[in-house]
């Protein structure tokens, strides 16, 4: 929309072919099966996969749901953001999948039957960082003269220098059943998204702020490798990286 040219990632064939080899296969083997027309988002309304008491898949469909998730989980990695958390949460039941489950992922494939022409944009511009919004701190109190450690045998920067932002999120207790929040974040070297993840949390937290406490802590690792990695490609950085949130306790 900005007039660059650039980069983009779409993924439609891969969504077009894996659709329908699921169709084929549901109509063939799945009793009483029916494809959902126009599901206007990933999970049918107030699906909950934890709470859900269906009965048990079969060895056959259970095998079957497996490998539809790991096409899912592969559909992820090549940009359709918009279905990784109810991926994720699918992923947790491999173990035990229910009929509630192999219905939710038939769903997702139905909503990607109708939006599988979507496409990643890999925007070289500099995005407008309002700089007035981070405030300054004079941390030294608490953690000394500290710097960024900078790898001694990192090649000579070259090229143009890049900005990095990190949005990041928790959705506290989001889990009904044991409680586990999730941490949600996704990085971009100028305005081109570079890495997502939506993932449940190791411990279980007792309050909004600690979930968004694990969140950020999640998300600040994964900006410092992508610094260092980027200083040992040669590729300078702008700056500090920039990461929003919406818990300005954690902040």
């Amino acid at each position: 929309p900005n007039g660059v040219k650039a980069w983009a990632l779409c993924p439609s064939k891969y969504v077009q072919d894996a659709v329908r080899n699921v169709k084929e296969y549901a109509k063939e083997n799945i009793s009483g099966f029916h494809w959902v027309k126009k599901a206007t988002a990933p999970f049918p309304r107030g699906y909950e996969p934890e709470c859900d008491i269906s009965r048990e898949l079969k060895p056959e469909l259970a095998s079957m749901y497996s490998s539809q998730i790991g096409v899912l989980r592969w559909m992820v990695e090549l940009g359709r953001i918009d279905i990784q958390t109810e991926v994720s949460m699918l992923a947790s039941h491999l173990a035990l999948p229910r009929e509630g489950h192999l219905e939710a992922l038939l769903h997702i494939y139905s909503y990607l039957d109708d939006r599988h022409n979507s496409r990643m944009v890999f925007d070289p511009t500099y995005p407008t960082v309002n700089k007035d919004e981070f405030q300054t701190c004079d941390w030294k109190e608490f953690y000394g003269d500290v710097k960024e450690t900078i790898p001694i045998n990192a090649p000579e920067p070259r090229g143009k220098d890049v900005d990095l932002r990190l949005f990041v999120d928790a959705d506290f207790a989001g889990d009904k059943i044991n409680r586990r929040s999730r941490t949600g974040f996704i990085a971009y070297i100028n305005m081109a998204p570079v890495a997502w993840s939506s993932k449940k949390q190791a411990t279980i937290e007792t309050s909004v702020f600690g979930s968004e406490f694990v969140a950020l802590k999640h998300g600040m690792e994964y900006i410092r490798g992508l610094r260092y990695k980027l200083r040992m490609m040669g590729v300078p950085l702008s700056g500090p990286a920039y990461v929003y949130g919406d818990n300005m306790s954690v902040i």
